[in-house]
């Protein structure tokens, strides 16, 4: 199993719901992706990030394959990066 995590800071804070119904619309529309996992950060520290995504995968090259899908680039990337200020990512193998 091929886990890829990311955390995402954005812009307008308003715009939080939005950006987490954006990355749980993959959901179903790209078949490598096995497990999809979206949480909003509740504590607010100084070290939160606004959002996570969690995903998981059979194995790395269907982590790449996922990563240039059309429907990842034109319906989820397109819309997501100009809300962001930051993110930062994790990638393992369990």
């Amino acid at each position: 199993m091929f886990t890829h995590i990311v955390f995402f800071n954005l812009k307008d804070k308003k715009q939080i719901s939005e950006a987490r119904d954006i990355l749980l619309s993959m959901e179903g529309n790209i078949p490598q992706l096995k497990i999809i996992e979206v949480g909003i950060d509740v504590i607010h520290t100084n070290r939160s990030y606004d959002l996570a995504l969690i995903t998981r995968f059979d194995c790395l090259e269907d982590m790449k394959t996922y990563a240039v899908h059309e429907y990842h680039v034109n319906s989820v990337l397109k819309y997501l990066k100009p809300m962001l200020e930051d993110s930062k990512i994790v990638d393992f193998e369990s």
